[in-house]
């Protein structure tokens, strides 16, 4: 069991991060719910001890509960929200207004800023619960390896440094290395923007452009994150290290990767709606390119990949054109 002063859980979102997050703490916590919004998936995760949609060959341990009632989360210290940014402000007001005690544990582990206001999840989180304690978590974990013991990192972000201590020492484990950071602007926005870049990254493997070419843009990606992340608020150390150059790795080359293979699709020849509607599941990185986009034109940063995905997804442009653009954009010194 965990050091940590927190010994149960709630669990908001029964995706597949919902649920691995859920394998992943079963022995650091004695109570673990997961909240959904399917009466029949939490019945069938109560008696199974599974998820029947999501991870479905993962068992779940005996401490793990379902549940479709947000109210089950108001008796446990901390809540994980691991539900679509287009989701979190919906599910933080409903839980505000279910009566949330003000020294529940709020952890984000959504990957986005909404589209319009342009928030990143803790600032959201922090406008509905002005007084709760707020941590992010993000870095490269996919859920498909989180839930099977592989090995990885990850980093807690949050301005309360002993609160990121607490959760550090709840997510530390053989397999799994967490570090803290307090700089929440950079870790957000790395983690919603790698999304775009694997559109793109999944885009030139999918018209076949080979391993340098996608090389060069996951390298150019990284530059351009960095470029307006420290715009809109973050340093750039973050941008190297876990959130940032960590998650965009895994994002742009994994198998597990949805954006990755939304990109692909579109490359092969597929409308967005045939690629969204093959993956079955929610890619994050086709409404955060709307909202990045916008961020992006509010503080006037040059994103020429940013631009290019919005382009295709947005505006029709073929995906060819799009990276035959970006290739052949006039000259210019690398750090510049």
């Amino acid at each position: 069991m965990s050091e940590s002063n927190i010994t149960s859980a709630a669990i908001i979102g029964t995706g597949s991060f919902g649920t691995a997050v859920a394998k992943l703490l079963t022995p650091q916590l004695d109570r673990i719910v997961l909240i959904g919004r399917d009466a029949e998936t939490a019945a069938a995760i109560n008696r199974d001890h599974k998820n029947p949609h999501y991870l479905s060959n993962i068992p779940l341990g005996e401490n793990v509960q379902a549940s479709c009632q947000l109210e089950d989360a108001l008796v446990h210290p901390l809540v994980i929200f691991a539900v679509p940014t287009s989701a979190t402000r919906s599910t933080a007001i409903r839980l505000a207004a279910a009566g949330l005690p003000t020294t529940t544990v709020l952890l984000s582990c959504a990957k986005g800023i909404e589209k319009d206001t342009g928030d990143r999840m803790s600032q959201l989180l922090r406008e509905v619960f002005s007084d709760n304690p707020i941590a992010v978590l993000s870095g490269p974990n996919h859920a498909e390896e989180l839930a099977t013991g592989m090995a990885t990192c990850a980093v807690i972000g949050s301005e309360d440094h002993d609160l990121a201590v607490r959760l550090q020492d709840l997510f530390t484990l053989p397999h799994f290395r967490s570090y803290t950071s307090d700089d929440l602007a950079g870790i957000e926005f790395g983690g919603a923007v790698k999304n775009v870049y694997a559109i793109a990254a999944g885009m030139a493997h999918g018209l076949g452009l080979g391993d340098n070419a996608v090389a060069a843009l996951v390298t150019r990606a990284l530059a351009e994150m960095t470029r307006l992340g420290i715009a809109l608020g973050g340093r750039i150390e973050t941008f190297s290290g876990l959130s940032g150059v960590g998650d965009l790795i895994v994002t742009c080359f994994s198998e597990h990767s949805r954006n990755h293979r939304v990109g692909i699709a579109l490359g092969g020849g597929k409308t967005l709606e045939e690629a969204v509607a093959a993956l079955g599941m929610v890619a994050e990185g086709v409404p955060n390119t709307l909202s990045i986009h916008e961020a992006a034109r509010r503080v006037g940063v040059r994103t020429p990949i940013i631009d290019s995905v919005y382009s295709v997804l947005y505006e029709g442009k073929p995906v060819e054109q799009a990276m035959k653009e970006l290739l052949t954009r006039n000259p210019r010194p690398e750090h510049s």
